[in-house]
């Protein structure tokens, strides 16, 4: 195996690895997805695999980008809702970060121990969401990361099935 080949996968690993350990703690962790993201793009590119695949982990990086740009940005300012003066619908410019974080954990190509850790997540993210809902807290958000561990579990149990029917 040449050099290029080795660094593109441990790349591919450290990147995968940082994104699904970032998402135990998504506000915090997106300071591991982020450049997680970006690790999982490169070592794409270093595996010289096809365009459109680099193209497509380059899009997840900038998505992720974008979202955790405005999470940070709207935190700074001292969130959304509630007394801080600023609509929850500004809540929409984060909207980036969890879809790049989904098209990254179970996209086309994605590894399967990827997809099998990515099950993992989505069933913290309902664990997430049964606690909140037996504390009584924030209902709203709560649905939020509800409906983003269903996706995460379907969509890796859905990509699994599609590679192992190949």
């Amino acid at each position: 195996m040449n050099a290029r080949r080795l660094w593109s996968r441990i790349l591919v690993v450290v990147g995968g690895i940082a994104m699904l350990v970032g998402a135990i703690d998504p506000m915090e962790g997106s300071l591991l997805i982020l450049p997680g993201s970006g690790l999982f793009a490169i070592g794409t590119f270093l595996g010289q695999n096809e365009r459109w695949l680099i193209a497509y982990r380059v899009w997840v990086f900038v998505l992720i980008a974008i979202g955790v740009g405005a999470l940070w940005g709207l935190s700074m300012v001292g969130g959304i809702g509630g007394s801080s003066g600023v609509s929850p619908w500004w809540a929409v410019l984060m909207m980036p970060y969890p879809i790049g974080w989904l098209m990254g954990i179970w996209g086309p190509e994605s590894p399967r121990w990827m997809l099998w850790l990515g099950i993992g997540v989505g069933l913290w993210y309902l664990t997430i969401f049964a606690i909140a809902l037996s504390k009584s807290a924030f209902v709203g958000v709560n649905f939020v990361i509800a409906i983003i561990g269903v996706l995460t579990i379907g969509g890796c149990i859905n990509s699994l099935v599609r590679d192992r029917s190949r």
